[in-house]
């Protein structure tokens, strides 16, 4: 049965806020100091493995993009790395965990109104204390009637928060720029999600849309939200 939704949550990272070009930076700079060892192209493939082989340990987020970084340079260096090396990508990531909060367009507006008309919640992952820092300089916090930080975003998550949370999943709405995090779980879960491409995904969070799927929306941008919104009244 068709049922509006009652419960909408949001992503935060590049969805709320620029996060991915700070990331894309820092790997830049990791093929700079391996320059001399191997191509971009090879570096990035072999520091993606590693992200995917260590996520299960280490969890998502900054702090495992570093240790990630210093096994692979440990590996193309066949354990040359410099010290100065494993020093310089410390010092990248404790930059990464202190960089500001930088709102995407419409991000405020967006969630303001949503916070008028229903229940509103923020679903995120990553490294627990680098993420409660975003959510409370993002000065959106107070808007969110729930912010829960998840070590992964799957469908029996989903399930257990907007049932814990909300109305169930039925009548959720989740919204990210993460085919396969944000928009997926939740869809395949019978609730909305709504994609909102943002840059360069990780290519460990691409997933093949749900076309076909009425309870799928792809937007340009969160200002194009309200309009949707006001749309299944």
């Amino acid at each position: 049965m068709y049922r509006k939704p009652t419960t909408i949550a949001f992503d935060a990272d590049d969805t709320l806020w620029h996060n991915e070009r700070f990331f894309r930076i820092t790997q830049d700079r990791f093929a700079g100091l391996l320059a001399d060892y191997t191509d971009q192209e090879t570096l990035e493939a072999r520091l993606l493995a590693a992200e995917i082989r260590n996520h299960g340990h280490y969890g998502f987020g900054v702090k495992g993009f570093v240790l990630s970084m210093i096994e692979t340079a440990i590996e193309v260096t066949d354990e040359a790395v410099p010290a100065s090396v494993i020093s310089e990508l410390i010092a990248a990531g404790r930059e990464m965990l202190e960089h500001p909060i930088d709102l995407l367009p419409y991000a405020q507006e967006a969630v303001a109104y949503c916070a008028e008309h229903y229940r509103v919640m923020l679903i995120t992952k990553g490294d627990l204390l680098d993420q409660e820092r975003k959510v409370a300089q993002s000065g959106l916090g107070e808007m969110f009637d729930r912010v829960e930080i998840v070590s992964d975003k799957t469908q029996p998550v989903y399930e257990a928060l907007f049932a814990a949370h909300g109305d169930g999943i039925a009548q959720a709405m989740m919204i990210g720029n993460s085919m396969k995090s944000d928009v997926r779980p939740v869809v395949d879960g019978g609730g909305w999600g709504v994609y909102v491409p943002h840059g360069e995904s990780w290519a460990f969070e691409k997933a093949p849309a749900p076309v076909g799927e009425k309870r799928y929306v792809k937007l340009q941008d969160l200002g194009a939200l309200q309009e949707l919104l006001e749309g299944l009244d």
